[in-house]
């Protein structure tokens, strides 16, 4: 039989079929192999650990089938309890698969403290920016009559002056004393010198 002949005969598109649905059925076949190899289709719903100590998280996530991993603490949060999760990875409601690690980071116990820097005859615009870059907030405002416009006169606390070095904690909110540029050169000098109280002359007893 020619070549043409026996690509155009019953035996050879029978062939055909039987060739395409073996290869059907193998496709099929390594299809669910391969969902059976990636548990495709039984992946899980990360839950939301805010706020919870890591006993609870273990005990969560062990229902989940799922595994958690304790990266760091950090800075105290006043509005997460001590010792709760802040943060993690990968976010609630991330689809993930069993046995999946969530990192985690927990929140220290308290406020660490920090020393007050050398803010005295800074600006204002130079001050604020210091205070948050320490983990301090900016308290209240006010100003008193001075020839540095803005200038920083003192730092307080709850009322008390600080000085450079002292140790407050952090998040603590810092009051400052700005001048307000409304004094003049003279109006300064007079000031400063109404301060120095005068000496008495004391007359020599003659010889």
């Amino acid at each position: 039989m020619s070549l043409r002949k026996y690509l155009t005969s019953r035996v050879f598109f029978v062939q055909v079929l039987i060739a395409l649905a073996i290869i059907a059925a193998l496709g099929y076949l390594f299809m669910h192999w391969l969902t059976f190899t990636t548990d495709h289709g039984h992946e899980i719903a990360v839950p939301n650990l805010s706020k919870l100590t890591e006993e609870q998280v273990e005990e969560k996530l062990d229902e989940l089938d799922l595994d958690y991993v304790l990266l760091d603490s950090v800075d105290f949060r006043s509005d997460f309890p001590q010792f709760s999760v802040v943060e993690q990875d990968p976010s609630p409601g991330t689809k993930v698969k069993v046995g999946r690690k969530v990192y985690i980071k927990i929140n220290a116990s308290g406020f660490s403290s920090v020393r007050i820097p050398d803010l005295i005859e800074k600006t204002y615009r130079e001050a604020v920016p210091t205070l948050k870059a320490l983990g301090l907030e900016e308290g209240t405002v006010t100003y008193v009559p001075n020839l540095g416009k803005d200038m920083v006169l003192e730092m307080r606390f709850k009322g008390r002056n600080l000085k450079v070095g002292d140790r407050v904690l952090k998040s603590s909110k810092i009051d400052l004393v700005l001048g307000d540029g409304k004094m003049s050169y003279e109006e300064e000098e007079s000031a400063t010198d109404s301060l120095v109280t005068p000496i008495e002359e004391i007359p020599v007893d003659e010889q």
